[in-house]
């Protein structure tokens, strides 16, 4: 069993105030800067193609649009959320830390750990089997900084986690793969919503202290996306005009104010701007609420799927597909085209306050490479 994991990745405080004794800065140097990635199908790059499970983008038409027009995992037409940013800050992409071909200077570079199905919960996602739950991911990512330190020693695999730019996006799994489920769902019979956010907050917390106490320095921390809006619970609630379900969307508003408070509080105990909210949910309405202003036709239906808004089902080759995807917002049911993700990712490069807090992502850069 690997240092790293917790008991069912829930941590105690004092690791976080272990780790505040020494606020490590978050740019040296020398040394260069790598991206690691943690979180669910928004940013899975394709490590559960190496999972014995069903939560895989592994078919066509998955990838119609990337370079190979091939699918490689991502849960995309092509580029993923993680890409995009990573060509925005001049990086090499990050390859999913299960592929066998990360080694070598592609290791030093990071690597993404996300999982599609997971949750910020132990029992999100239970239906896809074998997926990285949080805990995983972190067990995966000791192991990582082991393999780097073994190449470029430990003291400078723990420079280069400080000076890394870390997104971890977790949430939307909690709701819809859980709590929403239309089937029995036990935390649904557990708690009402309000506590459940409540709850799911308390436990986002503990993962990120974790993060914190692994060495990271620089995390953008997405909040959940407009969970009613996506194709897949329009179908669901049989929306009539594109109106969007009513109680994901609350689950939102309870959820993410929350967890931007939090992220506050966390950056005022330690004392410096570790964690950078995104707001997904104001990011991604701008484009439903109006998507003509962007270049989109649809904001509504998905560009891949079946039955009403093509948000039934998964999106495959016997799906609907449409012609042309910059067109749509939404690739299928629940995730958006590349081109929803690079205006997304424009936002978290130059945004203003209102969706990147304390900072953008252009500003850290800007700040790092000054220290």
């Amino acid at each position: 069993m690997s240092s790293f994991k917790v008991n069912t990745c829930t941590m105690m405080n004092v690791a976080l105030m272990v780790a505040m004794v020494t606020v490590i800065s978050p740019r040296g140097a020398e040394a260069g800067r790598a991206f690691f990635v943690f979180g669910d199908s928004l940013v899975d790059n394709g490590n559960n193609n190496y999972l014995a499970t069903p939560a895989r983008a592994d078919s066509p038409p998955y990838g119609i649009d990337y370079p190979s027009h091939q699918p490689t995992g991502r849960f995309s037409n092509g580029l993923s959320f993680p890409d995009l940013i990573s060509e925005s800050m001049g990086l090499e992409p990050t390859l999913p830390y299960l592929n066998p071909e990360l080694n070598g200077q592609k290791l030093i570079n990071g690597a993404n750990f996300a999982s599609a199905g997971i949750g910020i919960l132990n029992d999100t996602g239970l239906q896809f089997v074998n997926i990285l739950k949080m805990c995983r991911q972190f067990e995966l990512f000791g192991e990582y900084k082991q393999r780097v330190g073994a190449m470029i020693g430990q003291a400078k695999a723990e420079q280069l986690v400080n000076n890394a730019v870390v997104l971890i996006t977790l949430g939307g799994n909690d709701f819809v793969n859980n709590y929403f489920l239309p089937t029995f769902s036990l935390r649904r019979q557990q708690f009402a919503l309000p506590v459940y956010c409540q709850f799911l907050i308390s436990e986002y917390k503990n993962i990120l202290m974790k993060l914190y106490e692994l060495g990271a320095r620089r995390v953008l921390v997405t909040g959940t996306g407009p969970l009613g809006c996506v194709p897949a619970e329009l179908a669901y609630y049989g929306s009539r005009n594109g109106e969007c379900s009513p109680e994901p969307q609350r689950a939102t508003g309870l959820y993410n104010p929350q967890l931007f408070q939090m992220l506050q509080q966390l950056n005022s105990q330690i004392g410096s701007d570790v964690f950078i909210s995104a707001n997904a949910f104001d990011m991604n309405m701008d484009l439903i609420n109006q998507p003509q202003q962007f270049g989109f036709v649809t904001s509504k239906i998905a560009c891949c799927g079946q039955g009403l808004y093509n948000g039934i089902g998964t999106c495959t080759m016997l799906s609907n597909l449409c012609k042309n995807r910059d067109e749509y917002v939404f690739w299928d049911p629940f995730h958006p085209t590349e081109r929803a993700s690079r205006i997304l990712v424009q936002q978290l490069m130059t945004g203003s306050t209102k969706y990147m807090n304390p900072m953008n992502l252009s500003t850290i850069m800007a700040i790092d490479a000054n220290l």
